[in-house]
């Protein structure tokens, strides 16, 4: 059980696993801007525990992915993705014993190319 909070602490999430499988990254325009480290879990292990109110969610071109972030200090916190919204995507820089500087096999995601963009 891992224990998510943004920079303020108004925002903490509770995230049912033990080990992060797959570290991710992402080009996509947003993620690229955010340059966030990330892993997944399912939809139902991943909790807001605190601040639920504080949360602001974005979207943009077809509005499937949920972007979250924390209303107090910005910091994204989660989203679930278009590519399986039943899924949880959450940054790893907001869980303190994670260093994301230490992080190795990180697997790069070509969001650029993703199969719902018509080109």
């Amino acid at each position: 059980m891992k224990k998510l909070k943004c920079h303020c602490g108004l925002v903490e999430a509770q995230i049912n696993i033990n080990s992060f499988e797959k570290i991710l990254r992402c080009n996509c325009s947003i993620c690229k801007r955010k340059g966030t480290i990330m892993s997944m879990v399912k939809n139902e292990d991943f909790k807001i525990i605190k601040g639920k109110d504080k949360l602001k969610l974005y979207q943009f071109h077809t509005k499937v992915a949920k972007h979250y972030f924390c209303t107090s200090c910005g910091i994204y916190t989660h989203h679930n993705p278009r590519s399986n919204p039943a899924m949880t995507g959450f940054n790893l820089g907001c869980i303190d014993e994670v260093d994301t500087f230490e992080l190795k096999n990180i697997i790069i995601i070509d969001g650029k190319k993703h199969p719902l963009d018509k080109r």
